[in-house]
C-alpha cells in the first residue's frame, strides 16, 4: 500500500467520523473495509477510535457531541486539510469570507486544529501537525483517495479555496461536464461537481477506494447502509457509488479505471 509519512500544506490529511453510535460505526466500517480498531481512552468523553490498515492510520471515529445532536447535525465524515499554521490559516479563511466555527486549539500533543465553514456553507478542519502527521495510507483499497465539494456556488468556492490554500481549480481537458478538478501543487486531490440546485446542503464528501464498487456497495447495503447513488461509471475516471452508513454518515466508493 502507498504509505504516507507527511502531508504537504493544502492536502487532505485526516478523516473523522462523528456518529450517533460509535460501536455500530466501528463494526460497519471494519466489516466493510477490513479496518482494524484502536480505541484510545479520552476520559469522561469516552474513546477516540483510530481505524488502521497494515498498522497505518486510515481514519478515525468519535461520538457526536450532545450540542451537535441538539442542533440537528447528522452523523457525518469530517475532512481535515494540512496547514503550516492553524492560527494564521484560520485568520486567512475569515478574511476570505469563511466563518471560524472553532478557533485554533491544541489537540493534546497531536497537533493544532480549527474548524472552518466556507462562504458557501461547507465545513472542514484545518490541521497543523505535531505528533500526528495524519493519514498513513491513501489511494489503495480501504483507504481515502479523493474528496468532492458539493456546493450550489462552485464559483465562490473556487475563489475561497484557491485564495486559502493556493489550489489550482480547473476544468479537465476535453471535459464538458462542468466538473472542476482541485490540484494542490502537482497533485490532483479532489473536485467540485457542477451545482445541482440548493436542495443538498453544502458539504465535503470523502471517497474510499475499493477493488470492486458493485460488490462493495452490495456488501455495505447488506450491513445496513443506504445507497443514495448506485454504482455508476464516470467516463475517463472510473466507477463510483454514494452511500450512507446505518447511522446516516454519507461517503463514496471509488474504483479508478486507470488501475
Amino acid at each position: 500500500m502507498p504509505q504516507v509519512d507527511n502531508h504537504p500544506p493544502g492536502e487532505f490529511c485526516w478523516l473523522e467520523l462523528a456518529t450517533s453510535d460509535q460501536n455500530a460505526g466501528k463494526k460497519f466500517y471494519s466489516d466493510l473495509f477490513g479496518w482494524n480498531i484502536n480505541d484510545m481512552p479520552m476520559g469522561p468523553a469516552g474513546v477516540y477510535t483510530i481505524f488502521r490498515l497494515d498498522g497505518r492510520d486510515v481514519a478515525a471515529a468519535c461520538t457526536m457531541q450532545k450540542d451537535e445532536a441538539a442542533m440537528g447535525v447528522p452523523p457525518h465524515w469530517s475532512i481535515y486539510i494540512a496547514v503550516a499554521n492553524a492560527d494564521q490559516s484560520a485568520a486567512k479563511a475569515s478574511s476570505l469570507g469563511g466563518k471560524v466555527l472553532a478557533p485554533a486549539f491544541d489537540v493534546f500533543d497531536a497537533g493544532r486544529m480549527a474548524v472552518i465553514q466556507d462562504p458557501t456553507g461547507a465545513v472542514f478542519c484545518l490541521w497543523e501537525p505535531k505528533r500526528n502527521t495524519g493519514l498513513g495510507i491513501t489511494g489503495d483499497p480501504g483507504a481515502f483517495c479523493w474528496a468532492d465539494l458539493v456546493t450550489a456556488d462552485p464559483a465562490r468556492a473556487k475563489q475561497f479555496y484557491s485564495g486559502l490554500f493556493g489550489w489550482q481549480i480547473v476544468t479537465g481537458e476535453h471535459d464538458t461536464s462542468g466538473y472542476l478538478h482541485v490540484k494542490n501543487g502537482e497533485k490532483f486531490i479532489g473536485g467540485i461537481p457542477p451545482a445541482r440546485g440548493p436542495k443538498m446542503p453544502p458539504h465535503w464528501m470523502s471517497y474510499f477506494c475499493v477493488n470492486d464498487v458493485d460488490s462493495a456497495a452490495s456488501k455495505a447495503q447488506g450491513l445496513g447502509a443506504k445507497v443514495y447513488a448506485p454504482p455508476m461509471t464516470i467516463e475517463g475516471a472510473g466507477r463510483m457509488a454514494v452511500l450512507a452508513d446505518p447511522q446516516g454518515a454519507v461517503f463514496a466508493l471509488f474504483k479508478s479505471s486507470r488501475n
